[in-house]
This record gives structure tokens, sequence and C-alpha cells, in this order.
């Protein structure tokens, strides 16, 4: 089967590109609705950009009724960002926090989700995930007609659980993802965690 993506609508590109773009990492972004009234919200168009700067990007779409989104408009008002690794078991919740809620309703309320102060860094992290970065707007670009709006944060803190830090054989900090579990986004309202992580030789 080929595809021609000239034949189909935006709506039927994207569901092309989420069913086969897999697995995708998600952005569980905490932002300021103003009053310390905290926005969550997943994204899985989401990805590392780069290190020098320490980039992140996260791709913001619309409400369905055309309006920003609140991550959009929270951001481009206080310029920060929380964005966390989400857990597997942590899926119910994601899914969760994706509905559309009026501006400044948080949906941290009815979660059980907590926060915690994230030293040296405005906003706090979510005390239930592992990886927490603490992000300062960088640029924005906007996409297309409908728009999507394309968000680069820098990366100014990092916090990583203790309990997930290990030390590989050359004596250097490693992840243990295997106790991270982070969620993946498949197609729909598909997800998946990893299995057991494995390793290869890179070629010199």
């Amino acid at each position: 089967m080929q595809l021609n993506f000239s034949d189909f609508s935006a709506n039927q590109r994207y569901h092309l590109m989420t069913q086969t773009v897999i697995p995708r990492p998600i952005a569980w972004a905490l932002t300021d609705s103003g009053n310390e009234n905290y926005n969550l919200a997943p994204f899985s168009y989401f990805t590392a950009v780069s290190s020098d700067p320490a980039l992140l990007m996260i791709s913001v779409g619309t409400k369905p009724n055309g309006d920003s989104k609140d991550t959009l408009t929270n951001v481009l008002k206080h310029k920060t960002m929380v964005i966390h690794i989400a857990s597997a078991d942590h899926a119910a919740l994601v899914t969760q926090t994706a509905a559309t809620l009026a501006h400044g309703e948080s949906e941290l309320a009815n979660t059980g989700l907590t926060t915690t102060a994230f030293a040296d860094f405005p906003l706090p992290r979510l005390a239930q995930c592992d990886i927490a970065y603490g992000c300062e707007l960088y640029d924005i670009k906007e996409l297309g007609d409908a728009p999507q709006t394309l968000i680069f944060v820098e990366v100014k803190q990092l916090y990583i659980n203790d309990s997930v830090v290990i030390q590989d054989n050359k004596n250097r900090m490693k992840i243990a993802a295997d106790k991270v579990k982070p969620l993946a986004r498949l197609g729909g309202g598909e997800y998946a965690s990893i299995t057991v992580p494995f390793s290869l030789q890179r070629p010199d």
C-alpha cells in the first residue's frame, strides 16, 4: 500500500501520521494560568531538538472552537513551562488531563496529583513524576492554516528522581528506563510502555 498525502484531508493525514509515527514520547506540560492556578496538558507531538542550546519542542493545535490552547496562552504570558515525563502508571491521568476545559480551570483538580517546589525555578513540578524539565520560552513558530504552533523551550533545570539513576560501565549517570516506565503514545487512544531495554554496540 502506498498513499499519496495530497489525496487526504488534514484530519485524515493526522490520523495516518499518528498511527505510523510510533511510539511518540509525551510531554506532560505544566504552565501557570495566573495566581498559581496551574494548567496541565499532554502533547505527543514532542521531541528534543538540540543540546546547545538545550531545546525541547512541543506542537500545539487549537481548541475545538478555534481558540488558543491554555498551554500556548500561558507560555506566551509567563515565558515558563515545566515538561514532565509521565509513567505508564499515569496513563489514565494523562488522558484525563487532555480534556478541554475553560481557561483558568485547572486540570490538577480531582486528579490526586500534587506539585512540589522546583529548586531555582519559578514554577513547581509534579511530585509524582521522576523526570521534569524547568523550561523558558525560546521561540515560537506557526505552521499551516489551522494554525499549528511549535513551541521551543530551553531547559534551565532538570529534576531526576535519584531512584531511577544508575551508573553505567564508564561511571556515567544513566537513567534506568525500566524504572521510569515512560508512557508512549500510539494511534488513537492507544498507549504503550517499554518492556526490557536492550543495548547494542555502536560502530566506531
